[in-house]
């Protein structure tokens, strides 16, 4: 070895570690990086004349706004969402088929009168499960719902509906819906049969979970058929005919609960729910809220996949540095006028290589200050580590500088 590098050696081992350390701390002093301010028209409020009604993301289940959303309240025929759901979970659970026959009771049957709402079934008509939830859900058939809670129940008349109601009480309590109570499938006023606008929003959300609950809520009309006769089902959800996003999905209306709506509407890559109780113009109201939901929100990426968000210097190159890019996207439901942030977090120390895709850190996304998700950041190139002499002549230029 020549003289003049041994001796370099010698003075620069001792100080390796310490010297690359203090360049690698400038990796973790990145700044929060704040979207720039845009000049924006916040959409106003919408006025709702229900009791109480909510507007959630259907995505994410995101409260949004709404009024008394926390009141108990009767619910009346939208109690149907967690008779569907219900129905749905046991069919998916036990691998039964939706297409399995039914034959309607006369218990059942007996709901098929003018003061019900119901599709005119008849004892010993038979239908499948299928075509059972079709008839509660698009016609609010009383007589449907009776038929269908009876048979996976477990049969027995009023028995196999009291079973089914206990399994729809311990469907709230299992999704903490601490103000939601079931005394019949139907939505008959009872003094311990109500929810709230927010916790039926939720019961939606997780009906919505299967795609056979979304398909049959979104049908403006359709038919059954028995053995002599077919049965047309119309949808009592009028905005499925007056307003184009609408996809869904029950309407209500009792004595006690008043006319009531729980609905839903789909625009681009947003998607928003509705719950509005005891609501003279349920459908108006209902329609607004929806347009405040695409009029007061984005869905936008808040992290982009693939974007550069913070450098770090390569260990042992002088003046040499990576990009750290995002590992992948994080997109949110962002208000008109919210501040969108990201915050960058790089390890304390780079190792000594890297291949790209190698995780070096992580960006969080803030929105409003809240923070609504984060990604890994990883090397978008790679390095190999320092030879013995590049690690030398990093070290002794540093000390003679």
């Amino acid at each position: 070895m020549k003289p003049l590098l041994a001796c370099l050696l010698l003075l620069a081992l001792p100080l390796l570690a310490g010297t690359n350390e203090a360049a690698l701390q400038e990796a973790t002093s990145q700044g929060p990086r704040e979207a720039p301010a845009e000049t924006v028209t916040v959409p106003q409020l919408p006025e709702v004349a229900a009791r109480a009604w909510a507007l959630v993301d259907l995505e994410t289940g995101e409260y949004l706004v709404g009024e008394r959303a926390d009141a108990r309240l009767p619910m009346a025929s939208t109690t149907k969402v967690m008779t569907g759901l219900v129905a749905l979970e046991m069919i998916a659970e036990d691998g039964a088929d939706l297409d399995e026959e039914v034959i309607v009771s006369a218990e059942a049957a007996s709901y098929a009168i003018p003061a019900y709402s119901n599709v005119g079934l008849f004892a010993g008509d038979t239908l499948s499960v299928r075509e059972l939830l079709m008839a509660t859900l698009i016609s609010s058939g009383d007589d449907a719902a009776y038929a269908l809670a009876e048979h996976l129940g477990g049969g027995g008349g009023e028995a196999g509906v009291a079973r089914f109601v206990a399994m729809m009480n311990e469907k709230a309590e299992e999704m903490g819906l601490r103000d939601t109570r079931f005394e019949n499938p139907v939505g008959f006023d009872a003094e311990n049969h109500h929810t709230t606008a927010g916790e039926l929003a939720r019961t939606t959300l997780e009906a919505y979970g299967h795609p056979e609950f979304a398909e049959i809520v979104g049908l403006g009309a359709a038919s059954i058929t028995t053995a002599d006769r077919e049965i047309p089902l119309q949808n009592t959800n009028e905005l499925l005919y007056s307003y184009a996003p609408a996809i869904g999905v029950k309407t209500g209306t009792t004595p006690a609960a008043g006319p009531s709506l729980v609905s839903a509407a789909l625009s681009g890559d947003e998607s928003y729910v509705a719950v509005v109780l005891d609501d003279e113009d349920r459908f108006n109201d209902s329609a607004e809220a929806l347009e405040y939901g695409f009029a007061a929100h984005d869905r936008r990426g808040v992290i982009r996949e693939g974007e550069r968000y913070a450098e770090a210097p390569v260990p042992y190159r002088r003046g040499e540095e990576i990009g750290l890019v995002a590992e992948g996207p994080v997109d949110e439901l962002v208000g008109v006028g919210e501040p969108v942030e990201q915050r960058v977090e790089v390890v304390g120390e780079l190792p000594p290589e890297a291949r790209p895709g190698t995780r070096l850190g992580k960006v969080e996304a803030y929105v409003g200050g809240e923070k609504v998700g984060e990604s890994p950041l990883v090397a978008g190139e790679g390095y190999e580590e320092a030879s013995i002499f590049r690690k030398v002549w990093y070290t002794a230029g540093g000390i003679f500088d």
